[in-house]
């Protein structure tokens, strides 16, 4: 682990500072920069139509602006809040192309915030459903869905600048579209970059997450420069049952995870996960990689393997004052090197199974040399090209 000036990242982001801790709020992830609309795009407003000419003095309804919107074309949402009672869904077939993704983004400077608040908690009741491929989600807020505020079963999508918020399930989940999709058509491919997902919590307290890819996705799904926070379970989950089988491998790199299992009004369920980083399940081993992360004051573990018993990749990780281990790892063959766990008073000593050299600084009863620089309030922003800077007492750092 060293002292950097960033974390490292890509994007198009302009966030502000956002303070850590127990009862912090963060930062909004979705401010746009002020470029000039695409000429033939089609607009959305709150007070749009559906049959309107989806102009901007004549702006349309999103679900109309999806259905009639060309492959490769753009929708631009106008700032506000929309009201939904039902899930809006990208159909699948209704796609892009890797030359020329489709577009929904926030109409540059202002801020959409689909609420779905009208909706009873159901496992039916999404939010945004991207069942298409090669999509560009950017800058947009949803809230109050009944399940997943954004669920994500196309392929190829690139979802950014998003916030996802006071959801019934996780904030943001991969996982096949319905249980009659075959093994190779799981969603993959999929980036989520410089986005941020908190308080999100169902009414039994287990299950909703910040990020998700589980259960069912695919190969090769990827979350970079992404803030998980105060969720009433865990900040990821990777969960993998026997039922289904394997879910592909998901990279997670540099993103932030910090308490959850705590909701930002204080709700604590004890009986739900509350992990920063939960890597698997079943059994099943998965060769996930995970490196660059913080785990940061989580409710119970600040990164486990969760019953994975793969070969992870595990590197340049920070676990800090997370309740239980910072690193949790009892089976598997997974590769740990650069990382670095740190309390600022008692707590139960780290473990790991698989291949740890001396790169590593664990906790086992005292701080070691590097953890001096992680003392002092910890803060977080996305900078202006979308990476994320997270300091402690005022030390810009990176693992």
């Amino acid at each position: 682990m060293q002292i950097k000036t960033v974390l490292a990242c890509a994007g198009l982001l302009a966030g502000s500072l956002a303070t850590l801790g127990a009862t912090a709020q963060a930062a909004p992830a979705h401010e746009t920069a002020s470029v000039r609309p695409a000429a033939a795009a089609l607009y959305v407003a709150p007070d749009g139509t559906a049959d309107a000419a989806g102009t901007e003095s004549d702006p349309t309804t999103l679900s109309s602006a999806i259905g009639r919107v060309g492959s490769g074309g753009t929708i631009y949402l106008r700032g506000g809040t929309y009201h939904y009672g039902q899930t809006v869904t990208i159909e699948p077939g209704n796609d892009g192309t890797s030359g020329a993704r489709t577009t929904m983004a926030a109409y540059p400077g202002e801020q959409p915030v689909l609420n779905f608040s009208e909706m009873s908690e159901d496992p039916a009741n999404r939010g945004l459903a991207v069942n298409g491929a090669y999509w560009h989600i950017d800058g947009i807020t949803v809230e109050h869905a009944g399940d997943n505020g954004i669920f994500v079963g196309g392929s190829n999508n690139v979802i950014e600048h998003v916030v996802t918020r006071f959801n019934h399930d996780s904030g943001l989940q991969i996982s096949r579209i319905s249980s009659s999709t075959p093994d190779d058509e799981w969603p993959a491919d999929n980036l989520i970059l410089s986005s941020e997902s908190h308080d999100n919590a169902d009414s039994d307290g287990e299950d909703a997450d910040g990020f998700a890819s589980k259960l069912t996705s695919g190969p090769g799904n990827v979350f970079r420069y992404t803030v998980s926070h105060n969720n009433i379970d865990d900040g990821w989950d990777l969960y993998t049952k026997k039922d289904t089988g394997p879910i592909g491998r998901v990279t997670i790199e540099d993103s932030l995870s910090y308490d959850n299992g705590t909701l930002s009004d204080g709700t604590v369920n004890d009986d739900g996960d509350r992990n920063g980083f939960k890597l698997g399940g079943d059994g099943i081993a998965v060769d996930h990689i995970v490196r660059r992360n913080i785990a940061y004051n989580n409710g119970h573990h600040g990164f486990t393997y969760n019953n994975n018993p793969g070969s992870m990749t595990v590197s340049d990780n920070i676990g800090i004052d997370n309740e239980e281990r910072n690193f949790s790892f009892d089976k598997g063959t997974s590769v740990f090197r650069d990382n670095t766990s740190c309390r600022g008073g008692s707590g139960s000593n780290d473990k790991t199974v698989g291949d740890a050299d001396s790169s590593n600084q664990f906790w086992s009863g005292s701080n070691g040399s590097r953890c001096s620089a992680y003392e002092g309030a910890m803060q977080w922003s996305f900078a202006s090209d979308g990476r994320l800077v997270v300091s402690f007492g005022g030390n810009v750092v990176t693992p």
